[in-house]
């Protein structure tokens, strides 16, 4: 069935190194702007502007990882003008700066991974627990690396407000949420490949299906803590990548400093 969203969806992937924009998209499918960005949003969960921007980010992350050409070059490759526009809004997308992240095989390579939960400066918990589609085991193997993060939007991109890295698929909790309304994303990833953990390709992702409140409330003890489950499958090939860079975050090597501020002026 023609659906005109995943019809743009697929238009702006196949033209991200264009300068093209939603009119663009919207003339592709004989919709205004308006009315594609709403249908766009509702489908895909993010707009087309952040759908766009999440691709061109996730072409400039296989760039800078393939070769040593200077960033001003990887930055022209993915449809920006300004390196200093392209370096900022990757930090917001990626959570380093892009010579950062073209340093972390060789980081990664020197350390170990091992199972971690990173929280933020909260006083809120959520648990669940996480399972593997069997479609998914031709892409990830059946006991695939699995994150799980918190994020203010239905997209993983910039910092999230907690997350967890798992070594297979299991419960979790993510501890020293803030107050808020999350989106609880996870993505998986074989656990022996290094540049995998870092451009998720072949996507198996999950989501829940809405977002989950944080508040600053104490438990009850009457009333058992919600359990959220997700799971994990291939996504759709015009689904929104994982742009943020899940290692870094996940295994305690941080993200530039700054990547939280912008990410919340974004």
């Amino acid at each position: 069935m023609h659906d005109p969203a995943i019809e743009a969806a697929r238009f702006l992937r196949a033209h991200l190194t264009e300068p093209i924009t939603v009119q663009d998209a919207a003339d592709h499918v004989a919709y205004s702007p308006f009315h594609l960005s709403r249908l766009f949003t509702r489908t895909l969960g993010i707009s087309p502007v952040q759908y766009l921007a999440a691709q061109r980010f996730q072409r400039a992350k296989a760039l800078l990882l393939a070769d040593d050409d200077p960033v001003v070059d990887v930055c022209m490759a993915v449809g920006f003008s300004s390196v200093g526009t392209f370096t900022r809004r990757f930090v917001e997308h990626v959570g380093l700066s892009p010579s950062g992240f073209r340093r972390m095989p060789d980081v990664l390579a020197a350390g170990a991974f091992r199972a971690i939960a990173v929280g933020g400066p909260g006083t809120g918990r959520v648990q669940g627990t996480v399972s593997l589609d069997a479609s998914g085991v031709a892409y990830v193997g059946t006991r695939p690396h699995v994150y799980v993060g918190l994020f203010d939007r239905p997209a993983a991109r910039g910092a999230p407000s907690a997350g967890a890295l798992l070594m297979e698929p299991g419960p979790f909790s993510l501890v020293g949420v803030p107050p808020g309304v999350w989106w609880l994303l996870a993505a998986s990833v074989p656990p022996d490949d290094p540049l995998g953990q870092l451009l998720v390709p072949g996507m198996v992702t999950a989501s829940h299906d809405a977002p989950v409140l944080v508040t600053d409330l104490p438990p009850d003890p009457d009333r058992p803590a919600p359990a959220y489950h997700l799971t994990l499958a291939p996504a759709p090939e015009w689904s929104a990548p994982v742009s943020v860079a899940l290692p870094p975050l996940a295994h305690g090597y941080g993200v530039d400093a700054g990547a939280r501020a912008a990410e919340r002026s974004s």
